[in-house]
């Protein structure tokens, strides 16, 4: 039996432009025949793992400069390595261990690696005068850090250093019909007395109520770590920094930055459920959408329930009045809930 935790959450920002796609423009998708405000998955989790280093949570380098991260670590180890010598002794490792490095001793693409795996590599490599491919990898399978657990890594040189990714993170969606719009700015030089502005341009933005939803595979995501307190914390603080972060896009033009009007957390055991059909149909309304975006999404939760087994556990935390039985009065008292669900159930 696998345990699955569904994060749905209902959340509006105002005039902002977070996310902006290769003109510059704020992320748009097509659902449901209408046009939605989007934010891709990916700019939700560079700012989950940004929030994880404020939170000092062991994080993971994602780099091409592996080779030299590990040269500088062999170095602070053994005073007695030149650079050269460093950098000739981690490119072997990396070598030997299946991870392609070019002629500029930088990974031929991005690798996700965590703190403890550098040092443990470090540590072997310093202690053993010849290198055991199979003692590398098994350091490269271990030692995984909290984002690298949750969010997996792929490494197309040698597959069987990869790690399964724990969460699925959706790109995010406004619960209704946006219209584009654009702000005309100019801006004077202070130093110029002649009329006429210096410089003139504009920025699209749009305001919308947004669906987030994300989720955790707590098995795999144990699988990854190896050890329950961990884990507990690892989700706990994904749970936590879901919530809280958000990105950054023109935000010191906007200051956009806001907190969910509304978190559902669900345990299930059968499979995850991203509750977004409930804005298939978009919601419409000349009052607010935040409120009725709500309704609809608890109805289709209840709706799930004709079609999956009872979940295991639901907990809502809400500034409105909640038609589910759960509603909890804070987020402190929302991750408890939650601990107190897996220490059960795991």
């Amino acid at each position: 039996m696998t345990l699955y935790l569904d994060l749905s959450v209902i959340q509006t920002v105002p005039s902002a432009n977070i996310n902006r796609d290769e003109v510059g423009a704020p992320k748009k998708a097509y659902y449901g025949g209408v046009l939605r405000s989007r934010v891709s998955s990916q700019a939700w989790k560079h700012a989950i793992r940004e929030d994880f280093a404020k939170a000092n949570v062991d994080t993971a380098y994602r780099t091409k400069l592996v080779p030299e991260k590990l040269a500088k670590l062999l170095q602070a180890k053994n005073g007695d390595l030149s650079d050269e010598e460093a950098m000739e002794l981690s490119v072997a490792t990396l070598t030997k261990a299946k991870i392609s490095v070019t002629k500029d001793n930088e990974l031929s693409a991005l690798m996700f690696i965590s703190k403890g795996q550098l040092e443990k590599l470090a540590d072997y490599v310093l202690e053993n005068k010849e290198l055991n491919e199979d003692q590398l990898k098994v350091i490269l399978q271990a030692n995984n850090s909290a984002d690298l657990s949750l969010f997996g890594r792929m490494v197309a040189s040698d597959p069987t250093l990869s790690v399964d990714a724990s969460v699925q993170v959706a790109h995010t969606i406004s619960t209704h019909e946006i219209v584009p719009e654009f702000d005309y700015y100019t801006a004077l030089d202070d130093l110029k007395t002649s009329a006429g502005a210096a410089m003139v341009g504009t920025t699209e933005y749009n305001s919308a109520t947004l669906f987030r939803y994300a989720n955790i595979n707590l098995d795999e995501l144990l699988h990854n770590l190896g050890d329950k307190n961990i884990t507990l914390d690892s989700a706990t603080q994904f749970i936590k920094s879901f919530i809280s972060s958000m990105p950054t896009g023109y935000q010191n033009a906007f200051a956009n930055k806001t907190i969910p009007e509304y978190v559902m957390l669900t345990l299930r055991n059968d499979t995850p459920v991203n509750l977004v059909s409930a804005f298939e149909e978009p919601v419409q309304s000349t009052s607010g959408f935040s409120r009725k975006s709500v309704e609809q999404l608890e109805k289709e939760y209840k709706n799930t329930l004709k079609f999956l087994d009872e979940p295991v556990a639901n907990f809502v935390l809400s500034k409105y009045d909640s038609s589910l039985e759960e509603q909890v009065n804070n987020l402190a008292d929302l991750l408890d809930k939650v601990k107190d669900s897996f220490v059960k159930l795991v």
